[in-house]
């Protein structure tokens, strides 16, 4: 038993689906960053933004892949 677990099954799956989303996109953002923005304030901003998705996409994912077996 996982910590999804009380959600149904296609509940989980959008879930990961979306940490699929944030993923992908902070792959993007980090790459606008390092080659497209040139202001130092923006590419903080979009950096912090880019990690924020990172690690909340991590952390669900390793709570979807934790409810997995059930």
């Amino acid at each position: 038993m996982g910590p999804l677990a009380h959600l149904p099954a296609l509940d989980v799956m959008w879930i990961s689906f979306y940490c699929i989303f944030f993923l992908l996109a902070s792959i993007g953002i980090i790459y606008m960053v390092r080659h497209k923005i040139h202001n130092r304030f923006l590419q903080w901003m979009f950096k912090l933004i880019a990690y924020g998705l990172f690690f909340l996409g991590s952390f669900l994912m390793v709570l979807v892949v934790a409810t997995w077996p059930a």
